[in-house]
C-alpha cells in the first residue's frame, strides 16, 4: 500500500517500486517510468532525483529518455544565429504552437513514422492547409535528424508530407487591371502610387514597403531592390511593444536585384521624387515609413472600391508576371526581376495562362485550317 498522494508500493520481491509520469505519447496516454530501492525512502530519492531532472530536461537514463521537446530547444538554440531573424520567429512558432504541444512530451525512443504521421494528420484536421503542415513538418525533421546525431541508436523517423494541392492563383485581367490603374492615377497619392509600382515591376510588398528614393536611379531607369521591411516578434523584454518594424536583407539572396524600369514607371517616378536619398518611397520622409500590413490594409480598400474581390499584393505580383508572359518575355530575364531563385520556379509558379492568351494561341489554328 502506497502512502497517500504518491506513487510508492513494496513490491512482493521485497524492493520498493517508485512509479512517475515521463511525459505522454501522442494520444495523450501518460508513461511511465519505475524507480526502485531496497526501502521506501531510498525509492523517494529517486523518484525525486527523477523527477528533477526530468524538469531540467536532463533524464540521465539510458535509452532515449529525453524527451523530444527538450531536443527542439536545444535544436533552435544551436542555430539561432544561423537563422534570418524573420525565419528564427517562424521556427520558434512552429515548435511553441504546434510542435512541441503535440510532440514534445514523448520520449524521443517513441517517437515512430506512424506517430509523427499522425501529428501531421491531426494538424490537417484542425484546419492547417497542406502547406503549412509541410513547413511545420520541415522543422521536425530537421529536429529528428539533430536528435539522430545526439543519439545514435535511435531508429530513424521518416516524415511524410501531405500532397499540396495548389489552387490557381488570381491574376488580374486586362480589364480589371485597367480598371485598378485608372484608379489608382486619380488623386493619386505615394501610397496609390507604391501599389501601382508594384504591378508595374512584380515587387513584393516588403519590398515596396523598404524602398526608399535612392534605390531609384532616373538617369539609368532603374530600381534597386536591396531590403525588405518586416513586422517581427521583439524578444527585448523591456520594449514597449510585442512587436517591431525591421528592414533586413530580402527573401533569398536572388532577391537582391536591379530591375529596369519602362518609359512609364520612370515618369511616375519623377512625378513623386524628393530629393532626400533616404526617404521612403511611400511617404517622402526618411523618418516615418508605411508598413507592409497597413499597405495591404490600403490595397483591399482600393480593389474594393474598383469592385474587385480577392485582390492582394501577390495578385499583383502574379498578374505583372502574366503580363509579361503575354507579350513573350523571356522567362530568364522575368525570373531575375521576380527575384527567384530559378526559371523553373517562375515558370511552376508565376506563369498562368489569360483567356485572352489562350484564345489567341487558339486563333493560330486558323492558319491551318482548324
Amino acid at each position: 500500500m502506497s502512502k497517500k498522494g504518491e506513487n510508492i508500493y513494496k513490491r512482493k520481491d521485497g524492493r520498493w517500486e517508485a512509479r512517475y509520469i515521463r511525459g505522454y505519447d501522442f494520444s495523450g496516454r501518460a508513461r511511465y517510468v519505475s524507480c526502485y530501492g531496497r526501502t521506501y525512502r531510498e525509492a523517494r530519492e529517486k523518484l525525486n532525483a527523477a523527477k528533477a531532472a526530468l524538469l531540467q530536461g536532463n533524464l540521465p537514463a539510458p535509452g532515449s529518455r529525453k524527451r523530444f521537446g527538450t531536443y527542439c530547444d536545444e535544436w533552435l538554440c544551436l542555430n539561432k544565429t544561423r537563422f534570418k531573424e524573420s525565419t528564427y520567429e517562424k521556427y520558434e512558432t512552429a515548435l511553441e504552437k504546434h510542435i512541441k504541444p503535440g510532440l514534445g512530451g514523448c520520449a524521443v525512443s517513441a517517437l515512430s513514422t506512424a506517430l509523427v504521421g499522425r501529428f501531421g494528420q491531426e494538424l490537417l484536421d484542425d484546419g492547417l492547409s497542406p502547406k503549412t503542415v509541410r513547413d511545420i513538418l520541415t522543422v521536425v525533421h530537421a529536429v529528428l535528424a539533430y536528435t539522430q546525431t545526439q543519439e545514435p541508436g535511435l531508429h530513424p523517423v521518416k516524415v511524410v508530407y501531405p500532397k499540396e494541392n495548389r489552387r490557381e492563383m488570381r491574376v488580374l485581367s486586362r480589364d480589371e487591371q485597367r480598371r485598378l490603374t485608372a484608379y489608382l492615377l486619380t488623386d493619386m497619392d505615394e501610397c496609390k502610387f507604391g501599389v501601382l509600382l508594384a504591378l508595374l515591376t512584380g515587387l513584393r510588398v516588403g519590398e515596396v514597403c523598404a524602398l526608399k528614393w535612392g534605390d531609384i536611379s532616373l538617369a539609368e531607369r532603374t530600381l534597386t531592390v536591396s531590403s525588405t521591411m518586416l513586422r517581427l516578434k521583439d524578444y527585448d523584454a523591456s520594449a514597449p511593444q510585442k512587436t517591431k518594424i525591421v528592414l533586413t536583407d530580402p527573401k533569398t539572396s536572388t532577391s537582391v536585384r536591379v530591375i529596369p524600369l519602362t518609359d512609364y514607371a520612370t515618369k511616375l517616378c519623377r512625378r513623386f521624387r524628393v530629393s532626400d536619398p533616404d526617404a521612403f518611397l511611400l511617404t517622402g520622409e526618411s523618418g516615418r515609413y508605411v508598413e507592409p500590413r497597413t499597405l495591404q490594409y490600403r490595397l483591399g480598400k482600393y480593389a474594393a472600391d474598383c469592385g474587385l474581390a480577392g485582390v492582394h499584393f501577390h495578385v499583383l505580383r502574379h498578374t505583372f508576371a502574366t503580363r509579361c508572359v503575354e507579350v513573350g518575355f523571356e522567362i530568364k530575364s522575368l525570373s531575375e526581376i521576380l527575384g527567384h531563385t530559378s526559371p523553373k520556379f517562375t515558370l511552376e509558379r508565376y506563369v498562368h495562362s489569360s483567356m485572352e492568351l489562350k484564345r489567341t494561341n487558339m486563333d493560330k489554328l486558323s492558319a491551318v485550317g482548324c
